[in-house]
């Protein structure tokens, strides 16, 4: 029995003529757009299981593959491109269906060369369709077809030509996302032709569907094939203010592969010479996520690149400043958050300015004693000014070891600040200005009427005293 979540239906012999696209990308991919033109290697995989026997629209399937086939070639093969290399697999053309199916009948016809369309074209007229359809055991063989796969600047894409779906009980989504995770496949591309709907749902899990309802669309499609595999895709990242000016720049920018979640490129976001977003190269294979790693991250998903034309991507990032200040060199720093969040999205030092997405920030400086400030505006760019007082500091000198703790006066209670070191002698402690006091009992004292107590005062950038003798 066929499992639907693994993709196995009963093949038709009227089924529609499907083209699916799978780039195999490898992770050492330059990201300059001044990067030299990579090496482009394309895998054709030909389906000529016996079901190619069957009739669409004018014409036998297999018939129609070839020619189609061979008007593919045709176009590359004008193409004036030194860094692409072909090759040829087929499926199904030796093992004919009785006695008894063959599920590995796959086979490297054509391996990987320059200038080869001939080579293919010849091959190509010789195959007759005899046998099974081994989607998901070719897919795997055809991973070993490349070489040196993880060559940096090299993209590896395979086109698999079907008239159909599994018919060996493999799993050709499992295949698509094993090989994904491995920066082998990064994604496919599905040109159907006469599919019923349930077919065409079927194929989600693989990549994105396209339906080729006659030859011309499917022309069409193919050239949108040679546009993605072959020519160079730019774009520009527009982060916009508040009223859709593409003013924001100087951040990173990451875009992530949204099937398999790796990396692709990495920019710093620039505003050229002609005051507007610089323009990147982009490889318009696959679905990107943009990560712009502003304070905290903005993020768009589904960008869908039109290969060989300029892209623009936009997303709204308004920002404005948050400048900390204090006088005497102090290494404080600051713990930001999101109004109303708990979770830490920067930790900023003071006499320092840092940009921040418009909005409401609760800030929780880190001085003795803690100082937190809630619903501190961000406006479009504008700063945001926060300043406190110098601290000064208090030695604290101890007749010997034992437990106490440094309490802040303020409307007649004491607000807990730190706790002493039971062990040391003598510290130092940086505090903001204000009255405090000093709780203390010596270790060896074991009743409470023994505990110590000292109040004092500390003024900006002054120094005190305090024994506890």
């Amino acid at each position: 029995m066929k499992n639907k979540n693994h993709f196995q239906f009963v093949k038709s012999k009227f089924s529609g003529l499907i083209l699916s696209f799978f780039l195999i990308l490898t992770s050492c991919f330059s990201l300059s757009a001044q990067q030299v033109k990579p090496l482009t290697r394309i895998e054709f995989v030909f389906d000529a299981s016996f079901s190619m026997f069957g009739q669409w629209q004018n014409g036998m399937k297999m018939d129609m593959a070839k020619k189609m086939l061979n008007e593919f070639l045709d176009s590359i093969q004008k193409i004036d491109n030194p860094n692409l290399e072909l090759a040829f697999r087929c499926y199904g053309h030796q093992v004919p269906l009785r006695p008894e199916r063959s599920c590995t009948d796959t086979k490297l016809e054509v391996p990987f060369g320059k200038n080869n369309t001939t080579a293919i074209k010849n091959k190509l007229k010789q195959i007759v369709p005899k046998g099974t359809t081994p989607i998901a055991y070719t897919l795997e063989q055809c991973g070993g077809d490349f070489p040196s796969a993880s060559t940096p600047n090299v993209r590896n894409i395979i086109i698999l030509i079907t008239d159909g779906i599994e018919e060996c009980d493999g799993d050709p989504c499992a295949v698509s996302l094993a090989l994904q995770k491995k920066g082998i496949v990064l994604k496919p591309f599905i040109i159907g032709i006469g599919l019923d709907q349930s077919y065409i749902n079927s194929f989600g899990c693989i990549g994105k569907f396209y339906d080729a309802s006659s030859e011309t669309s499917f022309k069409n499609i193919l050239n949108i094939v040679i546009s993605q595999a072959l020519n160079n895709t730019t774009a520009q990242v527009n982060l916009n203010d508040q009223i859709g000016r593409p003013t924001e720049t100087d951040v990173n920018m990451t875009f992530y592969d949204e099937q398999t979640g790796s990396i692709r490129y990495d920019y710093v976001h620039t505003i050229n010479n002609k005051g507007v977003p610089d323009t990147i190269v982009i490889d318009p294979i696959g679905t990107y996520k943009m990560v712009v790693h502003t304070i905290p991250p903005v993020e768009k998903k589904g960008i869908e690149l039109v290969p060989g034309k300029h892209n623009i991507i936009a997303v709204d990032a308004p920002q404005g400043y948050i400048n900390l200040k204090t006088a005497g060199g102090s290494n404080t720093s600051c713990i930001i958050r999101k109004g109303g969040d708990m979770q830490t999205i920067n930790v900023q030092d003071f006499n320092t300015t840092e940009k921040y997405i418009v909005g409401k920030y609760d800030l929780e400086i880190l001085t003795l004693p803690r100082i937190k400030l809630d619903k501190v505006d961000v406006a479009q760019s504008k700063t945001t000014f926060i300043e406190i007082p110098q601290s000064g500091n208090v030695t604290i000198s101890k007749p010997n070891e034992g437990p106490g703790s440094l309490f802040l006066e303020e409307n007649n209670k004491l607000v807990w600040v730190c706790n002493l070191s039971s062990a040391q002698m003598q510290e130092t402690i940086n505090l903001q200005p204000g009255k405090y006091r000093v709780e203390f009992r010596p270790k060896t004292a074991k009743e409470s009427i023994y505990t110590i107590e000292k109040r004092f005062k500390i003024e900006s950038g002054m120094s005190t005293q305090i024994k506890l003798y």
